[in-house]
């Protein structure tokens, strides 16, 4: 069963956050939070875990893709890359291979077996992030998605 949510209305008092609300990752953290919690309400009954249904997304449409190069395009951690691609191996849903002009990478392609369980859970998938989009109009949203996307692939500065 994936991770419990909060269920009920809050009756938790009012919370000053001060200048965390001017916090890039601060606000973006409590957005993601909130964006897991839809996920798991919408997958409870499953054990769908969202980084290995995105994972299996990329692969789908990206087949051969190297592992480290998927690993940082999704900033996942090499070792816990290693562990994702093996648990999605065991269960059939992606298969490694070793391209014979680099014996040094690893290839990735997405299983029949893994695109028929990425296509039984991709509209439940799609509503989960139509749902993300609560209260904002389309062209929020859009701007909203090119703001991240602009912050998403710039290079960290250092703090000052």
């Amino acid at each position: 069963m994936n991770a419990p949510f909060p269920t009920g209305p809050s009756t938790d008092e009012p919370v000053a956050l001060g200048a965390l609300t001017s916090s890039v990752g601060f606000m973006l953290r409590m957005c993601q939070t909130r964006a897991y919690d839809q996920f798991f309400r919408e997958f409870q009954d499953t054990e769908v875990r969202p980084g290995e249904l995105t994972l299996l997304w990329v692969l789908d449409l990206n087949p051969g893709l190297k592992q480290g190069s998927v690993g940082r395009t999704l900033n996942i951690k090499p070792a816990h890359m290693t562990k994702l691609i093996q648990r999605l191996v065991r269960e059939e849903f992606v298969e490694r291979r070793v391209p014979p002009e680099d014996r040094r990478s690893i290839q990735l392609y997405l299983t029949e077996t893994g695109r028929d369980y990425l296509n039984r859970y991709r509209e439940r998938f799609l509503a989960v992030h139509r749902a993300e989009r609560v209260g904002l109009n389309d062209a929020e949203m859009a701007t909203l998605l090119a703001l991240l996307s602009k912050l998403n692939f710039q290079e960290a500065p250092e703090c000052p």
